[in-house]
């Protein structure tokens, strides 16, 4: 998802983000507004707080080793399983 994306936007930093924002929110149909009024808070805070694609895949990537260390302790290797389990 994070080259696809990288590749897709319309911008090659967090200051032109600004930039994209405004318009896609100026060309938003009111329809689109009104089905889905928390999308366009979100793209409207992205064009005030700019978007910087190394530092949101940085917190993904971070978010994602860290669930995968709090369930290492829980894990069971195939040696461990064969050597418990009865022959």
């Amino acid at each position: 998802g994070f080259a696809l994306q990288e590749k897709t936007l319309p911008f090659e930093n967090p200051e032109e983000s600004g930039e994209v924002a405004a318009q896609k929110l100026e060309a938003t149909p009111p329809e689109f507004a009104q089905h889905f009024p928390y999308l366009l808070e979100v793209v409207s805070e992205l064009g005030v707080a700019g978007y910087d694609y190394d530092e949101e895949f940085e917190t993904g990537l971070d978010l994602i080793l860290d669930g995968v260390e709090r369930l290492r302790p829980g894990w069971v290797s195939d040696d461990t399983v064969s050597a418990d389990t009865p022959s």
